[in-house]
């Protein structure tokens, strides 16, 4: 069996807003628009992608929480309605999708092998998270790849940012080591935003973009750091800057989502493409790749 590989690693933001503005199908309310920068910018990662081979989607997304472990969806087959408790307004968002539960399982296993506490969710009826859904949406939109489905299991709450961080390198390395194994080639995605400051009240219409900007310079000056560092191929800087970035920020990436993307690329020294940036609600997004396919080149 040929040796499974990661094409690419995805930072690729979830604020339901991009859905509701897309207007499609599955989504039942529908807009005028709005946040062009971060759809144009969902549009070259698409574009960057239409031509790579890979077979599965694995991702880890701070909105599905769990307090004991790491869970994975392990039913294969997940179909229901995602209604987002903030944004009810904007997101209540038909899926029907597949989950690779082998590749689920693997990874599972390699993590207990490590010592981490893990778990397979095997609920049918378990509503898969509104981040896992905007983020793989605006990824691929056509829904024809299946996907592993990956918690944060949230030990920062119990513990720190800290902690949580070498929890996720580990996550990180023996997710590689189960694809490497799968002979599965896989597209990685860290479904978060950066800075998370947000606004409390909301514009009406929500998609006014003469309202949007991000809620402070402080932000913004967080926000360039980080897409600067991964411009330029400094992971390792990021990952010892990031318990102060979570604090200082408000980030989003206290989730570990980043943390397990860039463990599973192994700490790349690779510089990231910059595909667009915005605020939404004031919070600060990037879609960033990271090659993986080419480096080998």
């Amino acid at each position: 069996m040929a040796q499974g590989s990661i094409v690419a690693g995805c930072l690729a933001p979830h604020p339901p807003h991009l859905v509701y503005a897309e207007n499609p199908e599955q989504n039942e309310p529908t807009s005028e628009g709005g946040w062009e920068q971060l759809r144009w910018g969902y549009e070259r990662l698409r574009k960057s992608l239409e031509n790579v081979d890979y077979d599965v989607i694995v991702i880890l997304s701070p909105h599905w929480q769990t307090y004991v472990g790491t869970h994975f969806i392990g039913v294969e087959k997940c179909s229901s309605k995602s209604v987002d408790p903030v944004f009810p307004n904007l997101f209540r968002f038909n899926y029907d999708l597949e989950i690779d539960v082998e590749l689920a399982k693997a990874i599972h296993d390699k993590a207990q092998s490590k010592g981490m506490s893990v778990k397979m969710m095997t609920n049918p009826d378990f509503r898969v998270d509104y981040g896992t859904l905007v983020s793989c949406h605006m990824v691929r939109p056509e829904w024809d790849k299946p996907i592993v489905s990956i918690s944060s299991n949230r030990s920062l709450s119990y513990y720190s940012v800290e902690v949580m961080q070498e929890m996720m390198l580990e996550l990180g390395r023996s997710t590689a080591k189960a694809i490497e194994e799968s002979g599965k080639k896989c597209l990685l995605i860290a479904s978060n935003s950066l800075s998370h400051r947000h606004f409390v009240t909301e514009t009406n219409p929500p998609e006014d973009m003469s309202k949007e900007h991000i809620t402070s310079h402080a932000m913004h000056l967080w926000d360039m750091k980080m897409i600067e560092l991964m411009r330029a191929g400094k992971s390792q800087q990021i990952i010892d800057e990031m318990p102060e970035f979570c604090e200082q920020a408000i980030a989003e990436t206290d989730g570990g989502a980043l943390t397990w993307l860039l463990s599973a690329m192994d700490i790349p020294e690779q510089p990231a493409i910059l595909h667009g940036y915005g605020t939404i609600i004031g919070t600060g997004n990037a879609i960033m790749e990271w090659p993986c396919r080419e480096w080998g080149e």
